[in-house]
């Protein structure tokens, strides 16, 4: 499985993504002049914006890279020459899930690296009024990567049943929206304003909230731009989700790919 991760990198750098991430990245440079126009806040808002340019690469990353992956080596019956090795198809499935998983991380290492330095670069011009709390800001980053490493867990769920790239694509990106508002509708249904709504509508939204992945629990860019405290339950509640639910869907992607007939 090891050498399937490092065949996966391989190929990943050799299709010159890593280049485009760098490209890409380059609108980080962009962000102290756009902060500056802000009369207030000049600082907090550097952190808005590297935070939310990074979440938005890594999640083109881990739709593409999650959704086409597995797909696209079905497709050129890669496959075929590859299971014919000693190897199993569960090996095969998550050394690919290894490989774009580890991408996905360095990429975060990389453009956190560069989120870092324009905003201690913002904060030397404009000194904000509460200071950065460097540490937050790194897990706001690490929970980021963890929340679309399990978005590709999701894409390949869908590449083990799927025969085009529309399903793992665009399936991923539906859950990626779904997910990522499923704690407010939960909270909505359980407050008094819901008293309008039938019980079938609750109980369907309270049953995608227990099955549709929960993204906003590993949302923690508030703390990092106000310099709120973390609670060390919640990190640990979210790790442990994020442990159990990628377990599942890889369980699952397993089981189906071993079944699936490879034409």
């Amino acid at each position: 499985m090891r050498s399937i991760i490092l065949i996966t990198l391989k190929g990943i750098f050799r299709d010159r993504v890593f280049q485009g991430i760098m490209v890409t990245a380059c609108a980080f440079l962009l962000i102290p002049g756009i902060a500056a126009l802000s009369m207030r806040q000049v600082t907090e808002l550097s952190l808005t914006l590297s935070l939310s340019l990074l979440s938005f690469i890594l999640l083109l990353l881990a739709v593409f890279l999650g959704g086409t992956s597995l797909w696209k080596d079905i497709e050129r019956r890669y496959t075929f020459s590859v299971l014919g090795l000693p190897l199993s198809r569960q090996g095969y499935l998550l050394g690919r899930f290894g490989g774009t998983a580890l991408f996905v991380l360095l990429a975060a290492v990389v453009m956190g690296i560069a989120a870092c330095a324009v905003v201690g670069f913002t904060s030397a011009l404009h000194p904000p009024d509460r200071p950065i709390v460097w540490g937050t800001m790194g897990l706001c980053i690490l929970f980021d990567a963890l929340k679309f490493i399990l978005l590709i867990a999701v894409a390949f769920l869908f590449s083990t049943v799927s025969t085009s790239f529309f399903l793992p694509v665009f399936g991923t990106i539906a859950t990626f929206l779904a997910g990522g508002v499923t704690q407010q509708v939960y909270e909505y249904i359980n407050s008094p304003t819901s008293k309008t709504l039938s019980p079938t509508v609750k109980r369907i939204a309270s049953g995608l909230y227990y099955i549709l992945p929960n993204f906003s629990a590993f949302d923690l860019k508030v703390n990092a731009i106000y310099g709120l405290p973390v609670p060390v339950d919640g990190l640990l509640l979210t790790m442990a989700y994020f442990v159990v639910y990628v377990g599942i869907l890889l369980s699952l992607s397993a089981v189906i790919f071993l079944r699936r007939e490879m034409r």
